[in-house]
């Protein structure tokens, strides 16, 4: 009988390349990653054809449905284009490193490993975003890249007057500006714990259900974690596009956007 454990908060190490510790959520990220460029190189073998074969007309629907949604958002074909390679492919690997989380013996195949000092059986593969340093590592993509994307859009001092203003020219924007400053650094926070949260709960809960009803049970959770794992990799590419919109816009055109959306107080 396999022993079901409880996952930790970190991920594990299952060996070594050299000097370099390789731990089961980075394994499972290459894996990931192996089957994101598979997908990709398929659909290069079609050489694109005019009259699309089943699978590119498969992935030319997902394509053209995930843009027409992220237009839909920026509102700017121009601007879409240029956020939506990066946006689909974050959007894309979180979901395919999700679903993989949950495909059958992660998290049940075990190799024999230090942990705490002690020789224990450790999970070979386990869900690449139940590590709050990958989660990190995505986020800082994400986050960095705004700034990228707003500062090739306004030019370096116009971007950074969004943040820093002189404080005997505006006292007010000077504080504001501090505050957005601050909201930039708290969205690195609010991506990783979102995505981790969520993705570490639904790793504990088929862990519990497995143990107290195995076999049976599990499964309308596992139809459970399908859903959750394509709705955080939607949310996450949103946030990220709704994000890079805003650092896109000059700072009249957002104080606008903002007055616009704020109901009326006065005549």
């Amino acid at each position: 009988m396999v022993a079901i454990t409880a996952p930790t908060l970190a991920s594990e190490t299952i060996g070594h390349i050299g000097g370099f510790e390789l731990r089961n959520t980075m394994l499972m990220a290459w894996l990931a990653m192996l089957v994101f460029f598979a997908l990709a190189l398929r659909l290069r073998l079609t050489n694109y054809r005019m009259i699309p074969g089943r699978f590119q007309a498969f992935i030319e629907l997902i394509v053209e449905g995930l843009f027409d949604f992220f237009d839909s958002v920026v509102q700017d074909r121009e601007k879409t284009r240029k956020f939506f390679p990066l946006v689909a492919t974050i959007f894309l690997f979180l979901v395919i490193a999700n679903w993989m989380g949950i495909l059958p013996g992660v998290g049940i195949i075990t190799v024999q490993g230090m942990h705490e000092g002690h020789l224990v059986p450790l999970p070979l593969f386990r869900s690449m975003n139940a590590d709050v340093n990958m989660t990190l590592a995505i986020a800082l993509i994400a986050v960095t890249m705004t700034q990228v994307f707003g500062i090739a859009a306004l030019g370096v001092l116009p971007y950074a007057g969004k943040y820093f203003v002189a404080p005997w020219r505006d006292p007010v924007m000077s504080f504001v500006g501090i505050l957005e400053l601050i909201a930039e650094c708290a969205k690195v926070i609010s991506f990783t714990f979102r995505l981790f949260g969520n993705i570490f709960a639904g790793e504990v809960l088929l862990v519990v259900i497995s143990f107290l009803l195995p076999y049976i049970a599990p499964l309308p959770f596992l139809g459970l974690e399908l859903f959750v794992g394509f709705i955080q990799g939607l949310v996450f590419a949103l946030l990220t596009i709704v994000f890079l919109k805003m650092a896109t816009m000059t700072h009249g055109h957002d104080e606008t956007h903002r007055t616009l959306a704020s109901p009326a107080t006065h005549h």
